[in-house]
């Protein structure tokens, strides 16, 4: 069962402060390399998939607890701090201008001896499938993608809300991605659940994607009929027609279809004939219009609706930048790197105190207690 939760993630002004941002690499870097060296890259790439220990992190590196910038500074943090040689991994991308140039990267990694090509097609996926499968009123802005040099893979993507500046975190895994278009998401944490959200990556969306599918094989021609015969929001629909009751019913105003379609992209589509839904959803030109377009003609005359349930699911060390839940101590954070560092420089010469110290720490550490609504 994945875990559910909200945490406020509010858009906060301001940069990251040198004097903490300076401190957050080395603790970054040695926390991780503890993990490396215990367990492997791949301990450490699932820990990240995980957005409550994610944010765990965050808070112990100091950074806002309750902010969006907890995202694009950590992983910014991350990204400076893991390297192939200290680490077995490294991380590309980032907010902005930043997150185009992950296929760039990517494909760099092929001097590393990394399938660069077949990494750019997954980033794309996951980017698709966040913008496009996934509709919930929150644009992306931020992809960051973690990789190792066993090609296992981690991307922590966000969307910003732009009315409310309230951030909503995306997060996927090779080790659980066995599919981009069935419950691929290893969680999701945001500072609110919408009544109603496209989600068509939800199991319960399946009959709903199959029929979109067969929708697109149909000629162009037709679509654009059921198209224009699903009426706006305030006017009836086909289903009295489908079902023998014959009430009228009203279009919910989340249901409303969109504006237009790219008919050219769905005539390219009915002449490659995809053999699944992610071949549809990765094609060059279906959008979210589309793909909402086609889910709902799904809806409104097949009668097989998509999911709208919304599909999102929190620790303190050092402080804030801001002061919350208090004031970063400066001393404090430069003694931990210290011991950190002196602790893993000790464990690689044989002396193992400090580490076991570490490890028995654990034994005294509270569960993790996570409101759920």
């Amino acid at each position: 069962m994945k875990r559910g939760g909200v945490a406020e993630l509010k858009l906060h002004p301001g940069k990251a402060p040198h004097w903490l941002v300076k401190r957050m690499i080395p603790m970054a870097s040695t926390l991780c390399e503890f993990i490396v060296d215990e367990f492997g890259t791949a301990e450490l790439l699932q820990r990240l998939a995980d957005p409550v220990w994610f944010q765990a992190l965050s808070n112990v590196l100091g950074y806002d607890w309750d902010s969006s910038g907890s995202t694009t500074v950590t992983c910014g943090v991350l990204k400076t701090a893991l390297d192939f040689e200290s680490h077995g991994m490294i991380g590309v991308g980032g907010k902005g201008m930043a997150s185009r140039k992950v296929p760039t990267q990517l494909r760099a990694l092929e001097d590393y001896g990394l399938d660069g090509a077949g990494l750019v097609e997954i980033s794309r996926a996951v980017a698709k499938v966040d913008s496009a499968g996934v509709q919930d009123g929150y644009n992306l802005y931020h992809h960051v993608f973690f990789v190792d040099a066993d090609e296992n893979w981690t991307v922590v993507q966000q969307g910003m809300d732009y009315e409310s500046n309230d951030a909503r975190r995306y997060h996927w895994s090779s080790f659980a991605t066995d599919s981009f278009i069935d419950e691929p998401h290893t969680g999701l944490i945001s500072g609110r659940i919408r009544d109603a959200a496209l989600d068509l990556t939800s199991k319960n969306s399946a009959p709903c994607r199959s029929v979109s599918l067969d929708i697109i094989k149909e000629d162009p021609s037709r679509v654009r009929r059921y198209f224009e015969d699903v009426r706006a929001y305030g006017q009836t629909t086909l289903i009295p027609w489908l079902e023998e009751d014959g009430k009228q019913r009203d279009l919910p105003s989340y249901k409303v279809m969109p504006t237009r379609m790219d008919w050219e992209a769905v005539r390219r589509a009915y002449e490659t004939q995809p053999e699944d839904y992610e071949g549809l959803l990765f094609m060059n030109g279906i959008g979210p219009a589309t793909i909402r377009g086609l889910s709902l003609i799904s809806e409104m005359i097949f009668g097989t609706p998509a999911s709208w349930a919304d599909p999102v699911r929190m620790c303190f060390a050092f402080g804030g930048k801001d002061g919350v839940p208090f004031p970063v101590p400066r001393r404090d954070y430069d003694q931990a790197i210290e011991f950190m560092e002196q602790a893993l420089s000790d464990s690689k010469v044989g002396r193992q105190d400090k580490v076991l110290g570490l490890k028995r720490l654990r034994n005294f550490a509270p569960p993790i207690l996570l409101q759920t609504r």
